[in-house]
């Protein structure tokens, strides 16, 4: 019974927020793939920490859809991507941010039995 499953629930509410803190943390600075686990992970208490198999394809649908932006640079001799968030990324971080907290308190309602 996967709709009894809290790790069912658990793991859409993961996957759509990890889209939500890459934004956050890209649109506080710039960074590699593995500090921008990092840091959703120290945001998040680990919640919503994307794994290299889930953070790669979403980088590369931020980066077709020009919501970030990819620079290779070389450290110690071995090359990384740094992505930048771009003006059209912040635009949609604050969408997105405006999305949550309004889904947020819709589901405190519900929960604390005021709807």
């Amino acid at each position: 019974m996967k709709y009894e499953s809290k790790e069912y629930w658990a793991s859409l509410i993961k996957m759509s927020l990890s889209r939500f803190f890459i934004l956050h943390v890209l649109h506080r600075h710039a960074l590699h793939g593995y500090e921008i686990t990092k840091q959703v992970a120290n945001i998040t208490g680990g919640c919503c920490a994307p794994t290299e198999g889930s953070l790669y394809p979403v980088l590369k649908e931020f980066e077709e859809n020009e919501l970030v932006q990819v620079e290779v640079q070389v450290v110690a001799g071995r090359e990384r991507k740094v992505y930048t968030i771009t003006a059209k990324g912040d635009r949609a971080y604050e969408v997105a941010g405006q999305a949550w907290s309004e889904v947020a308190n819709y589901i405190l309602q519900a929960v604390n039995g005021n709807h």
